[in-house]
């Protein structure tokens, strides 16, 4: 069987409210959505990237993959990668072929009838996922109801946003801790915007208010400013980073360099379940644990799969996205989501009467 043809389309979904981070606001998602077809079945994928995707995958990927045998994914990432080499491997392209990959391997598991968790080696039935947002946009009252409803629903670890304007940090962090209570854990992400001094102090203090968990309290670009935070933070607080990466050379460098006790990888930007499953492999040989960045259902089959996992972020913007589009997502139970084992694929169907609306392009 031969892949038949690729079909994409970009979806730009308004946010509930602002939203913003330490460096970055928004207040759209855009969702490149990709079909694979082969077989009389039909793969889907998608990744949260820039509409610029969409050409990317038709006028570029297409012509590598369409007329292939659909049952090698493996080859047919190799082709991807090397056709955008003039383009450049990182951001949009990346992004592109992970909308591809994801199609691909669903793809596989359809024509072979197997849950794609099954296909590509599960080690676990359900899944550990945490709530993500507190988005520095939010007021006090937002904020607290926010992280305690995830507490209310049985995720027993959540994380706020910090960064934008550090004289309010604590305060905020102070009042999240407050609506949470003393048993939840409580992550904290600078998305980078704090200098190497800063993010030290701020160790200190957040370590206070019983923060076990600090994502890019400097950028992911500074390595030994990571490592510095790594070494002389509170113990019982983990530095993480990683979600930017978009091929194994990049994690490889963060691991070598010791700048992180939890890698994060995204599959909407490394490459698909491809690149995640080399970022888990290097996580393995490296002795660290591994975190899902974003994007929960997407992630939930090579979750399932990864040795080395910790947990999947359940991210505010995605997950309603995610619950909104497609059917087959089921809400955390426990703090964990399960693993669909009942149907061929990762499970995912989107609405595409539903999504309409959104399209762009």
């Amino acid at each position: 069987m031969i892949v038949e043809r690729l079909e994409v389309a970009a979806y730009r979904i308004p946010t509930d409210r602002p939203e913003s981070d330490g460096t970055f606001a928004w207040d759209s998602t855009t969702m490149v959505v990709v079909y694979a077809f082969a077989g009389g079945e039909r793969g889907l994928g998608w990744s949260y990237t820039d509409a610029a995707a969409a050409p990317l995958v038709r006028d570029t990927l297409a012509g590598v993959v369409c007329g292939r045998a659909a049952l090698s994914v493996g080859s047919l990432w190799a082709e991807m990668l090397r056709a955008v080499r003039n383009i450049g491997r990182a951001g949009v392209a990346s992004a592109a072929i992970s909308a591809v990959d994801v199609a691909l391997w669903d793809l596989q598991a359809r024509l072979l009838g197997l849950p794609l968790a099954r296909l590509l080696g599960a080690v676990r039935d359900r899944v550990p996922v945490y709530g993500s947002g507190g988005f520095t946009t939010y007021s006090a009252r937002e904020l607290q109801e926010q992280l305690a409803t995830w507490v209310e629903q049985g995720i027993p670890r959540v994380k706020m946003k910090v960064g934008r304007e550090p004289a309010r940090d604590l305060e905020r962090a102070r009042a999240a801790r407050h609506a949470i209570g003393g048993d939840a854990e409580l992550f904290v992400d600078a998305n980078g915007a704090y200098t190497r001094k800063q993010a030290l102090r701020f160790a200190e203090e957040f370590a206070a208010l019983g923060v076990s968990w600090f994502e890019e309290p400097v950028s992911s670009d500074d390595l030994r400013g990571l490592r510095l935070i790594r070494d002389r933070g509170p113990a019982g607080m983990d530095i993480a980073a990683g979600e930017y990466g978009h091929d194994a050379l990049y994690f490889r460098r963060m691991l070598e360099a010791g700048a992180v006790d939890v890698l994060q990888a995204d599959a909407t930007r490394c490459g698909g379940y491809s690149g995640f499953l080399r970022a888990s492999t290097l996580c393995e040989a490296f002795s660290l644990d591994l975190s899902a960045h974003t994007a929960p259902y997407l992630h939930l089959p090579i979750a399932a799969a990864s040795l080395p996992l910790r947990h999947v972020e359940y991210f505010h913007d995605h997950a309603r996205i995610e619950r909104l589009l497609f059917d087959g997502t089921a809400e955390p139970v426990e703090g964990m989501l399960r693993v669909p084992d009942d149907r061929a694929g990762h499970g995912l169907v989107l609405k595409t009467q539903d999504a309409e609306r959104y399209r762009v392009g």
